[in-house]
């Protein structure tokens, strides 16, 4: 007399093609959901000043390299120091209530406490100096900053999207003096003319030194 049903012996194959079922569903969605696509694109936290690229490089036209000055010289595009600020606000809204942690900072020598959007890591090498130096537009990895009122990630900045311009720079480059232009949008088939050959690495080595 048989205790089990003969059925029971399929139970085995069912739990394996149920668990591997559940593991490639788990798989996909760490894959997909927790990638920077998803996890970064959109990043918007909140600022101790409430700064409107949208008004200042957009509305008044201020150049990118105004406030970040080391761009095509650094490493880093730097953020702007306090006395940056004060050149303009020391006449201008000068008695803003929106401006008061700028000039208690201008007061105290104590720096404005900005919240980074932008953020490689740590193990990824990136240079501003050379992308800007070779002709790719800020408005490439950062999106239209000059329409933001509050900055957001735009870009995934991951791996995959880095190496996607490195194998193929061409369509991202534009003449030097148009890279702080948001606007600018080349012509059918017009050809740019580069200083020097764009060749970016597509090793290892050149992001993870």
């Amino acid at each position: 007399m048989q205790i089990f049903p003969r059925s029971i012996n399929r139970l085995p194959a069912v739990a394996a093609v149920a668990l591997a079922l559940i593991t490639g569903g788990a798989v996909f969605i760490v894959w997909y959901y927790f990638s920077p696509l998803n996890t970064q694109v959109g990043y918007a936290p909140h600022q101790p000043v409430p700064y409107s690229h949208r008004l200042h490089a957009g509305q008044l036209g201020i150049d990118c390299r105004y406030c970040h000055t080391n761009v095509e010289r650094s490493v880093v595009a730097m953020v702007p120091p306090t006395q940056t600020c004060m050149n303009c606000h020391a006449l201008v809204k000068a008695d803003s209530a929106k401006l008061a942690p700028v000039r208690e900072s201008w007061a105290t020598g104590k720096p404005i406490e900005w919240v980074r959007v932008h953020r490689l890591p740590d193990h990824a090498y990136f240079d501003h100096s050379v992308h800007v130096t070779a002709g790719v537009g800020c408005v490439e990895c950062h999106g239209r900053i000059d329409q933001m009122d509050v900055v957001a990630q735009a870009k995934p900045l991951s791996m995959s999207w880095c190496l996607d311009c490195h194998r193929d720079p061409g369509p991202r480059l534009r003449p030097k003096d148009q890279v702080t232009n948001m606007e600018w949008a080349r012509k059918d088939d017009e050809p740019i003319k580069l200083a020097r050959p764009v060749d970016p690495p597509k090793h290892c080595s050149g992001c993870h030194r």
